[in-house]
Parts: C-alpha cells; sequence; structure tokens
C-alpha cells in the first residue's frame, strides 16, 4: 500500500494527540498512540529506556506532579522509508507547572499495522543549547 497524503495526515495526527492524550491524563490509552512494544528512550531527562505501553503508564504516574503540563508538539517532518513504515522528526515544548519550559526533539519511527499508524520507537532528545550545540 502506497504513502499518501491521507497517510501523511494519519502521521501528524497520531505525533500531535500525544500531547492531548498525556496532557488530560488519558494514559487508558496509549494503545492509540504507540505499539505494546514501543521502546520509548527518555535518557535524555534521566529516565532511560522505557519500553512497553504498561511501562509508560507506570513511568508517567511515577513522575506525578513533575509531569509537564502541557506538551506542544510543531515543525513535524516525515521521511518515507517503506509505504507502512517512515520516520518522523518533531520539536516539543513542554510546560511545566511552575510556568517554566524547556524544548526537545522527538525522534519517532512509526509503523503501519492492523489499527493504523502506530509509533513504535521514540527518542526524546533535550535541546539545551543553541545552535545545534546540544
Amino acid at each position: 500500500m502506497a504513502f499518501t497524503a491521507d497517510d501523511r495526515i494519519a502521521v501528524t495526527e497520531l505525533i500531535s494527540m500525544h500531547g492531548h492524550l498525556i496532557d488530560n491524563g488519558e494514559l487508558d490509552r496509549l494503545d492509540e498512540l504507540f505499539t505494546a512494544d514501543v521502546v520509548y528512550d527518555v535518557s535524555d531527562f534521566g529516565f532511560g529506556v522505557v519500553q512497553g505501553l504498561t511501562a509508560i503508564r507506570e513511568a508517567a504516574l511515577a513522575l506525578g506532579e513533575g509531569n509537564p503540563v502541557g506538551h506542544h508538539v510543531t515543525n513535524v517532518v516525515i521521511t518515507k522509508v517503506a509505504d507502512d513504515h517512515v520516520r518522523a522528526l518533531s520539536k516539543g515544548i513542554g510546560i511545566m507547572a511552575d510556568g517554566t519550559c524547556g524544548s526537545a526533539t522527538y525522534e519517532d519511527t512509526i509503523s503501519r499495522g492492523d489499527r493504523g499508524w502506530r509509533i513504535t520507537h521514540r527518542k526524546v532528545r533535550a535541546r539545551r543549547a543553541p545552535l545545534g550545540a546540544g
């Protein structure tokens, strides 16, 4: 099946939906975003690599009040690898309860399966310095 403009929209909306579900605490809906065996790498933030939906849910609950109150994503760029497999690069802005914020880059691998497009691997890189320095 070819990668179409409709697929591009679906992948972009998938990436965008992450912030809505997480910020609303709808952790029971993680399967709408990720495959069951997803690898979620937040080692750049000191949290290591989390694998699977249950582990992501438990990590979010354990972080509790340390979670951002707002995940905002922008600048989505999708690169087709195969008809049912793409890579996406996007920018994230996290807003904390105290008003501080930070910037990140999401590096996603996304595949199409029986339930549509889902993220199979996500690496979140913290942006701490300007002009590509970190």
